[in-house]
């Protein structure tokens, strides 16, 4: 109990306002909504960033958290670019228009949940930290990856479906 809460109080406060915002959009998304586009690419950009900010290029841990980053990362990212969403366009405003879904909530929280496990280990010393490392990049590159291919999927289906109101 006493771990759990110097956890939860040594948590900084902008990853508590991140998980309030990711579990909003989520209850948001419950509902069909009108969204424009750039709206729609704010939370992959989120986990796009969170996942990238994990590869630490500066640091001397070796060349295998990199390559377990890059591997999830391909691994990952064509399960983003062929699970896209679906959604129309509204032609004369070009927003995009989505059916209310749990998917992005459960989604959310998953990622979330990961992201925040990796950071909680990489702060504390753990036994197998080596292990710990490797595996939190890696969760860190699947996360990037996914991101990164269901952005790509949903530009191109927007672009795709703006183009046939042409």
């Amino acid at each position: 109990m006493i771990f759990t809460y110097q956890v939860l109080v040594h948590t900084p406060l902008w990853i508590w306002t991140l998980f309030a915002y990711l579990v909003w959009q989520g209850i948001k998304a419950m509902q069909p909504r009108r969204t424009p586009i750039w709206r729609a690419l704010i939370v992959p950009a989120v986990f796009i960033v969170w996942g990238v900010s994990r590869i630490g290029f500066g640091h001397q841990d070796g060349t295998w958290p990199l390559i377990a980053w890059i591997a999830a990362a391909l691994a990952l990212l064509p399960l983003g670019v062929l699970t896209p969403r679906p959604f129309d366009v509204d032609h004369t405003t070009g927003e995009i228009i989505r059916p209310g879904s749990a998917f992005a909530l459960v989604r959310n929280l998953v990622v979330f949940s990961l992201q925040y496990t990796v950071g909680v280990i990489s702060a504390i010393d753990a036994g197998d930290r080596a292990v710990a490392f490797i595996a939190g990049r890696a969760i860190s590159g699947a996360t990037a990856g996914y991101f990164l291919g269901s952005t790509v999927a949903l530009l191109i289906a927007y672009r795709s479906k703006r183009a046939a109101d042409v």
